[in-house]
């Protein structure tokens, strides 16, 4: 029902930032939750940040005071600002909805902080 699409990662060096956007496709009504996961080899999906379309937001506490998320509701469309990123940033960073009672996740994309 919806497809997500993913862009703006890459390779970045430690202290450096780095711009997320996810796309959903065109949906008739406002998609409630949308947001970030990431997963490290070897490691556990994880929260990075999420946001409801009234606003509110949630952060993982690794990542609060570096990173900001903000959606444009017209557009179905999600961002994520990552500032002062750390070799431990390094994941696949999957972009998220929620449409209840449904979840959608997008293929993901590749965030390298050199070390």
């Amino acid at each position: 029902q919806v497809q997500l699409v993913e862009s703006g990662g890459g390779l970045v060096q430690p202290g450096g930032s780095l711009s997320l956007s996810c796309a959903a496709s065109k949906y008739r009504f406002i998609i409630e939750t949308m947001g970030w996961y990431r997963q490290a080899p070897g490691k556990q999906r994880e929260l990075v940040a999420t946001m409801i379309s009234g606003g509110s937001t949630n952060y993982a506490d690794s990542v609060k005071g570096r990173f900001t998320i903000s959606r444009d509701n017209a557009k179905n469309t999600v961002y994520l600002q990552m500032n002062s990123l750390k070799p431990e940033d390094t994941a696949v960073y999957y972009c998220y909805c929620r449409v209840v009672p449904m979840d959608y996740w997008g293929k993901g994309t590749l965030v390298t902080v050199s070390s």
